[in-house]
This record gives structure tokens, sequence and C-alpha cells, in this order.
């Protein structure tokens, strides 16, 4: 029995980083990139290391590049981590599993770095093939819960569930992280939005990202359990862009939903700090005529444009530099 299980890229579109701070968010998946997992019974448990895990190299640059891109360790972490919380899952569920055995291995198209999620993608596409294995289900609303657990407890990434939600739902999800309604049932409320309703939107991420250097470091996370009146408003007001999203997206309201794309940048802007790099992807994409917003924690931005001429525009312009532009495929 060959199992192949698929999960995709993610962008945030409005509401993006709220998630993390009992927000409100709405989310596309982007299935131009994906990672999938293969998986199948063997006599022992096999985890199969891909090209980009190797620990052989053609010179130290290699390695430099290698390292930026893809990380100190690939993607064979990342399925060691789901197993152990897959198994921790089944038995905390009083689920018997069966006593046998797989070999699994993952690829992946999604760009690394530039958030598009990635890591949690492999993870999603790793759950759903154990699940099919063993033939175990769990809960569409658990299931993101898992695979942040996954990456926060296991791997140490600092994460929100907004990527996970969206990659274990698909399609486009407004997602309400209310205080309240989590601690009462441990997840958020999480409505699919037709994607329809979708107006003309393009992502647009960097290419040589590897080769930038240097992080900023933002303390939002502290400021805000301080109650920081700047953080705490802030964020608030980011939440209240995916609100007001869902209802223009209801009204196909296009002139306020590029306004809104554009206030979820701004406002962020106002709190965190934004690398030049980053900031030039917002620029020139405005400067074109479209609006732009970060489709996670910087590296690619989302937002609309008006016909195949601004397009076309955005295409050349975000080329000059290095970065390329798409059409995302939602479903």
């Amino acid at each position: 029995m060959l199992i192949e299980t698929r999960a995709y890229a993610r962008a945030g579109l409005f509401g993006n980083p709220s998630d993390g701070f009992y927000g409100k968010t709405i989310a596309i998946s982007v299935r131009n990139f994906g990672a999938s997992v293969t998986l199948y019974q063997s006599p022992e448990l096999t985890i199969e290391a891909q090209p980009q895990d190797t620990n052989i190299f053609r010179s130290l640059h290699h390695l430099r590049d290698a390292v930026s891109t893809l990380g100190y360790h690939g993607g064979v972490p990342l399925l060691k981590a789901a197993i152990k919380k897959f198994a921790e899952y089944c038995e905390q569920e009083q689920i018997r599993l069966p006593n046998q055995n797989f070999s699994i291995r993952y690829s992946t198209s999604i760009p690394r770095q530039v958030g598009l999620s990635g890591s949690s993608a492999i993870i999603v596409a790793t759950f759903r093939a154990l699940m099919q294995f063993y033939s175990v289900e769990i809960p569409q609303p658990i299931l993101p819960n898992l695979v942040l657990a996954t990456e926060t407890d296991e791997l140490g990434i600092t994460a929100g569930l907004q990527d996970r939600v969206i990659q274990c739902y698909e399609g486009c999800v407004y997602m309400d992280f209310d205080r309240e309604t989590m601690a009462r049932q441990g997840y958020g409320q999480y409505e699919p939005i037709d994607s329809q309703l979708l107006p003309k939107l393009y992502i647009a991420y960097n290419t040589d990202l590897g080769k930038q250097s240097g992080r900023v470091h933002n303390d939002i996370r502290s400021r805000w359990l301080k109650g920081e009146p700047l953080v705490v408003d802030t964020m608030a007001a980011i939440a209240n862009v995916a609100r007001e999203g869902r209802d223009a997206l209801q009204r196909q309201d296009t002139k306020l939903l590029n306004e809104l794309v554009n206030r979820n940048f701004d406002l962020r802007a106002q709190i965190y700090s934004i690398s030049d790099r980053n900031r030039s992807l917002i620029e020139t994409a405005r400067v074109c005529g479209a609006s732009a917003s970060f489709t996670g924690s910087g590296g690619s931005i989302i937002g609309l444009y008006r016909d195949d001429a601004m397009l076309n525009r955005l295409f050349v312009e975000l080329r000059k530099i290095n970065a390329r532009v798409i059409k995302p495929y939602v479903v």
C-alpha cells in the first residue's frame, strides 16, 4: 500500500499576525506550491532523507548557502516531530495502533524562508499520511492544534494557529481566535469563505532571501503580555481588518478590500521592525498601483491588482528587485 498525501502553501490575506494574540484572520491556501509525503509499509520505521538533508557539500560556500535557505537540519526533524506527536495523541486518546512499520519520505516545492509556511505544510502532509496508514480520524478543528504543538513543543518554532488552520481546511477561511472561545473548546471558530468571492490577487516573493544577512528581532509578544497600549491596540486593530475584510468580500467591495490590505501592513509597521528588503517589496508593488501586505512574517507579499496591465507591471518591476510574481491558485 503506497500512501501519498499533500498540503499546500498558504498566504495570510487579512488580520495577520493577530492569530497569536486572540485576534481574527483570513487566509488562503496557495496550491501553486505544495509539500507531499509518501508512506508505505516496511519491516522497520525508516525516514528517508532527501537531497536537502545531506551533510555532504561541494564547498564551504555551498554549505553556507544551503544552511541559509534550508536551515541546519532540512525536513527530517519535521517528520520525526510529527510522528512523535501523532503517537502521543493516539496514546492520549487511547487509540491502539497496529504493530506495523513504515518508510516515509517528503518533497516540497514551497519556497523556503519567505513566509509561505513550508515547514507546517510538511507536518500537515505527514499527519494526513499517518492518519490514513493507521486508519485514525483526527477531528478537523483539532488537527491544526497538533500541527502547531509539533512545531512549538517539539521544535521550538514560534508560530500561531492561522497557518495550520488554512493548511488543514484549505480554500479560504475566516478565523476567529476569541480568547473565551479558545478557552472553552480549545480552538477557534473557523468559517470557510467561497473562494469565488476572492478578488484578483497576486503574490510576490523574494528569490534571493538566502543571501540576506541578519534578522530583526521583534519582541512583540512580551510587550503585548505586559499590556503595552500601543501593541495591544494595534493588534486589536489588525484583527478588526479581518472582520471588515470578511464583510467586504461578501459585498464584493474591491475598493475597501484594497484599503484593508494596505491598512493591515501599515498597522503592522507601527509595532514591528520592517527590513529594507521587505519594505522594498511593499513599496514597489504599491508604486505599480496594487495593494500590498505580508503573507506571513516577511519575504513575500499579497495584494489586489486591477487588470492584466497592472499585473504585467508587477511582474516587471518586482523582477528588478529579485522577486517573483504569481497568481495564487485557490480552490
